[in-house]
């Protein structure tokens, strides 16, 4: 994991640290195993990080596609919405995001950084820690 790589998973881990956040830890080249994040291990971490050390924390999200119909209210509703009409009156929405809006998304997990594609994250629609029978 490069430099910047690992600073923008510890910026994303710092928004998502209040929720329960399950990820596969590594050290030392040991084999993974999932663990959930606590404020101790976060410190650990960027100690490691910031030296030589070898860890990785690879936190589960939920892809933002998997956002349900019902999420995608909940979340417009904390959204500050502002229209435009055009010259033939046609109305364009913008959505723009809150404070509350990104609390939702760190809250219900989402992935609005596309830390999966860079494979510093793991999809839940693999396999989801979070899920209660």
């Amino acid at each position: 994991m490069t430099r910047e790589e690992k600073d923008l998973v510890l910026h994303d881990l710092c928004a998502r640290l209040p929720y329960r956040v399950i990820g596969e830890y590594s050290w030392k080249g040991n084999e993974p195993y999932n663990r959930e994040l606590t404020g101790s291990l976060f410190d650990e971490l960027k100690s490691s990080w910031d030296s030589t050390e070898d860890s990785e924390f690879l936190p589960y999200l939920r892809p933002m596609s998997s956002m349900t119909e019902e999420e995608k209210k909940e979340y417009q509703s904390l959204c500050v919405i502002h229209s435009d009409h055009d010259a033939d009156d046609n109305v364009t929405y913008y959505y723009f995001d809150t404070v509350e809006s990104f609390d939702y998304l760190n809250k219900n997990m989402f992935d609005y950084r596309g830390l999966i594609d860079k494979d510093l994250a793991l999809s839940t629609e693999i396999y989801n820690p979070y899920y209660k029978d």
